[in-house]
């Protein structure tokens, strides 16, 4: 690792010399032993790094070093400094987990284990992998917070060094970062890395943007200088004037945010006017009010545009007064007026707690990263799909929240466009169970309703209730979606594991020369054979329902490991269903059988049974392993949909009369499609109705009924 042959750079006296600053930027608020520490932590990574080099042709050791470096500057403790220094070590060398913990503790080696990646090869894509990768992280962090402030400064450096990657890759870490990575640095208040993450992750996805934006604000910048400091200077003698000590700033909006807006709002660059605000730091939380009134004198507030975040601080911690003013020549300012420690935990939110030691606002910061940690937990233990985990989170990590409150006055802050559902599932998974209507301001109101901020919201439930699968078509947040689909995928494994005994009992009742019955004794050897990732025969009979297995290939494995052992039993006949189960059995809706219907089964994957009539094509078509001998059953508590087909003359009334002579056939009408259809003169029209019976012959007098009527000319079933 001496001298760079391409570049001539002498890398070692490089890397001496930043690990010297970096030692040097440790020791000022560290212990002398804790300096010692980080000192062997980079020499084992040295070590372990020696001779890998980056895409850039820079040795590894440069970017552990300049994560760590970067992690002095929030005046992180000596244990996170450490983890940071061999993060990599346990994913890219030969170093092991018992080696760390003999020379560092057990806490680091935990920290740069939870920072490791997940061995490949365990998972089919790189997209399992991933988010498999990513739950583990989730669950280190969830222990311990430095976690994820040690990966996030890892992901901004390789932002700031992704120029040497390929495109795709580019691209892909890119979009990566925006969706994952740039929010949770939001989440736990680390502004600053937030703000970089986003336009670093700009520049990746969309280069030639990126460029024509970054040059318009340069441009802009000196054209509103002038602005700008008339603004300063009137505020601050504004401040003085009502005798408020502050601090004032100018602040820049970052590129990403002044593009996103551009793209919501389908404005140009010149119509967006407030790419400048101003932050006023003042002492203590009376002074913030003071002073905004101070500024409501000097310029007229915009309605609509006042936000209090310190009565109801974000779910990240961060308090602010924001508010939007007119200032010279019509132009719209914002202001965010704050006290020195909701600065502190705006800039750098969790990691404010090892850069501050005091401060309620700290305080709060932690708390709420705590509880929105524990949400995480509490999620990926009712998901066990990795990939729709990391879907979760992605929706949970929307930055823009609505803030409403229970009957007793608690705040509850959701994303935006939540339901009750969602303030259900936020309050416990329990109520959004058993919820069945929902009290917003003591009205009634739908539960697709958005809430709104300031909301009181009332939850009623019961025992009896269940989730219903199309809440997931309007609720917002992860810990909703991942409360429902949990709670449907439980329902539907005890229907698949049902309805798999019935189709083996039945698959092995045809196969076998004798009447046969399937002992406990063959469950166990068919699991060991067969059953590697099982954790019980349960698991089988599941797959089975829900199509994943066929069930005569089950039975004939068991035949075989049975030989002459099984016991008798009784030959199984055909399944017979009552058209109402949920789930694993489903009727088909390209054929729509009903009671008296000829039916027979079809297996398929993911959906389990399907009931099609004898004479559908796609029946016809199945793989003949696939298909089951079925029959209705001859109690039924249900109506049966099915779509029938009229052809009319277009006749003042004739709608009205069809439907008519279909209703006092006690049929139900779902609903109605008229198509014209005039030909030779003849003014026709076509009406597909979609309609409720009980079976076939119901639905034979519902025909007879409408073939009476005289504007009638052709009915049939379709």
């Amino acid at each position: 690792m001496g001298t760079g042959i391409e570049t001539g750079i002498d890398y070692n006296a490089l890397i001496d010399s930043e690990a010297a600053a970096f030692l040097e930027s440790a020791a000022r608020y560290l212990k002398p032993e804790d300096v010692e520490m980080l000192r062997l932590a980079f020499q084992v990574s040295r070590e372990a790094h020696e001779g890998q080099t980056r895409k850039s042709g820079e040795p590894y050791i440069t970017h552990p070093l300049a994560v760590a470096a970067m992690l002095t500057d929030w005046r992180l403790d000596v244990q996170g400094l450490a983890a940071a220094l061999l993060h990599d070590v346990l994913e890219d060398t030969g170093v092991t987990k018992p080696t760390l913990i003999e020379k560092f503790g057990k806490i680091v080696a935990d920290l740069v284990d939870g920072l490791s990646k997940l061995e490949r090869l365990e998972y089919q894509t790189k997209e399992d992998a991933q988010a498999e990768s990513f739950r583990k992280m989730v669950l280190a962090m969830a222990r311990d917070i430095r976690v994820i402030i040690v990966k996030l400064a890892d992901r901004l450096h390789n932002m700031r060094t992704l120029d040497s990657m390929r495109e795709d890759k580019r691209r892909r870490i890119a979009l990566e970062t925006l969706e994952i990575y740039a929010p949770i640095a939001n989440r736990i208040g680390l502004n600053k890395v937030y703000r970089e993450l986003q336009d670093l992750a700009f520049k990746h996805l969309h280069p030639h943007r990126y460029s024509v934006l970054s040059k318009a604000v340069r441009a802009a910048r000196g054209n509103r200088r002038e602005v700008v400091n008339k603004i300063l200077l009137a505020v601050s003698q504004r401040l003085v004037q009502s005798n408020i000590e502050a601090t004032i700033k100018g602040r820049e909006k970052n590129l990403y945010s002044i593009y996103k807006k551009m793209q919501e709002k389908h404005l140009s660059f010149s119509e967006v006017l407030d790419i400048y605000g101003f932050r006023v730091v003042v002492n203590d939380i009376p002074a913030c009010y003071l002073a905004l009134g101070a500024l409501h004198s000097l310029y007229k507030p915009i309605p609509g545009k006042f936000k209090d975040y310190i009565a109801i601080p974000k779910g990240n911690g961060y308090q602010s007064l924001h508010t939007t003013l007119f200032g010279p020549y019509g132009t719209p300012v914002e202001m965010q007026i704050r006290t020195r420690e909701m600065h502190n935990v705006a800039e750098a939110g969790v990691a404010s707690h090892w850069m501050y030691k005091s401060g309620e606002g700290v305080n709060t910061a932690q708390q709420r990263t705590h509880q929105w940690l524990q949400k995480l937990l509490d999620m990926q233990e009712e998901s066990d799909d990795a990939v729709e985990f990391l879907e979760h989170i992605k929706i949970d990590l929307f930055p823009d929240e609505v803030y409403v409150f229970t009957p007793k006055g608690k705040i509850m802050v959701l994303p935006q466009g939540s339901t009750p559902v969602d303030f259900a599932y936020a309050v416990h998974t329990d109520v959004g169970h058993r919820c069945i209507a929902a009290r917003v301001n003591h009205a009634l109101v739908p539960l697709r309703s958005a809430l709104r901020n300031g909301d009181t919201v009332e939850i009623i439930t019961s025992t009896q209730a269940k989730p219903n699968p199309s809440w997931l078509a309007f609720v917002q947040s992860g810990r909703a979606r991942s409360g429902i689909r949990n709670y449907l995928k439980s329902l539907q494994r005890e229907e698949a594991v049902a309805l798999g005994e019935k189709l083996l009992r039945q698959a092995v009742g045809a196969l076998a020369s004798t009447p046969l019955a399937v002992s406990d004794e063959l469950r166990a050897e068919y699991l060991a054979a067969y059953g590697e990732k099982m954790h019980g025969f349960d698991d089988a009979l599941a797959e089975i329902g829900a199509g994943k297995l066929l069930p005569i290939v089950v039975a004939r494995r068991m035949l075989e490991l049975a030989g002459e052992r099984l016991g008798e039993g009784v030959r199984v006949g055909p399944i017979t269903i009552r058209g109402n189960e949920a789930g694993m059995v489903q009727l088909s809706s390209c054929c729509n059988p009903l009671p008296g219907d000829d039916i027979l089964g079809v297996i398929t994957k993911g959906q389990g049974l399907v009931i099609h009539r004898v004479s559908c094509p796609n029946a016809r078509r199945a793989d003949p392993d696939k298909l089951l001998e079925v029959n209705w059953e001859a109690q039924r508590d249900r109506m049966f949909g099915v779509t029938v087909g009229v052809l009319s003359r277009n006749e003042r009334g004739a709608l009205a009369d069809i439907a008519t002579a279909i209703s006092q056939a006690s049929a139900n009408i779902e609903s109605a499609d008229t198509q014209d259809s005039s030909r030779d003169g003849d003014s026709l029209f076509n009406i597909h109705f979609r309609l409720q019976v009980e079976g076939v012959e119901h639905l034979e007098r519902v025909l007879a009924a409408v073939r009476q009527l005289a504007v009638v000319q052709r009915v049939e079933r379709k």
